[in-house]
């Protein structure tokens, strides 16, 4: 969504739009509660939330080890508009998996907070929001991926730090606490969190929850999440995997009250996207 659309649905108490459980296509996903290897260092997994149904509330997780699996910034680039799908994007990229980068603006193309990657600075607007993600460091000393919370590490150190840094709104500050406001409104999530082991976790919810209530969910499943940080809701969020055999595609639902199933929605062209490249073999 863009970020004047997600203002107006944080400061509403009730929406009245309809809403849409997410759309798969392809595998089933694993079992619940269970990690499914999809390649060395590459899990998904799929994990019922406590609290909410019915029907009941899943998430589903692609675990990702940065030190096997490198995780790639793309944005649209100079002279081309309208964006792909999560889909399309691992397609053109040759990603094994794809969730957006994070919210965009009402040009349809320019990501709402800082974002850089290899060189190229696909925005300089600097904002308010206290989460950057960080992967390819300069320093092979420094973890090949980490959430930093930017009142403790300001922006400007982890983008000397770091080839490939994107800006967005917290969820979980180091070293797992939720800062989110209770809220109302309910949305899909698509979200990046980092745990213990430094590993990246692209999260999924489908089921459109007030966002406050999804992370203490989170936090209360066996992720053993530090870090996390918003990269869209809505009918916007999508997680594609590629890896393991049929794709599976995830896709957003509307804001809303009352859960409407609809199958045919397509997933909407999305203009920058966090993707998953395994790393070559030295």
């Amino acid at each position: 969504m863009s970020r004047m659309k997600f203002v107006r649905i944080v400061l509403s108490a009730s929406l009245a739009s309809a809403l849409c459980l997410p759309l798969a296509v392809g595998a089933a996903g694993p079992a619940e509660g269970a990690w499914v290897a999809l390649g060395g260092g590459l899990e998904l997994g799929r994990f019922t939330l406590t609290g909410f149904g019915p029907p009941p509330a899943q998430v589903q997780v692609l675990r990702v080890d940065p030190r096997r699996w490198e995780l790639k910034l793309h944005g649209l680039p100079s002279g081309e508009s309208g964006g792909y799908t999560a889909r399309e994007w691992s397609r053109r990229e040759g990603f094994a998996a794809a969730i957006n980068a994070g919210m965009y603006q009402e040009d349809y193309r320019t990501h709402s907070g800082y974002m850089q990657a290899d060189g190229t600075v696909f925005s300089r607007g600097r904002n308010s929001y206290l989460s950057a993600a960080a992967f390819d460091p300069v320093d092979p000393r420094d973890a090949p991926f980490r959430i930093f919370d930017l009142e403790d590490d300001p922006l400007d150190s982890v983008i000397s730090r770091y080839r490939r840094v994107v800006q967005n709104l917290r969820l979980v500050k180091r070293p797992g606490k939720n800062r989110w406001e209770p809220q109302e409104s309910r949305w899909s999530e698509a979200a990046l969190g980092e745990d213990r082991q430094g590993r990246a976790l692209l999260i999924f919810s489908g089921t459109p929850l007030p966002l406050d209530r999804l992370i203490d969910a989170l936090l209360a499943l066996p992720l053993e999440i530090v870090a996390a940080q918003h990269l869209e809701g809505g009918a916007q969020a999508q997680l594609f995997v590629a890896a393991g055999g049929e794709p599976l595609e995830l896709v957003g639902g509307y804001e809303g009250v009352f859960p409407a199933t609809d199958v045919n929605r397509p997933a909407r062209p999305i203009p920058n996207v966090i993707g998953v490249r395994r790393r070559p073999v030295p």
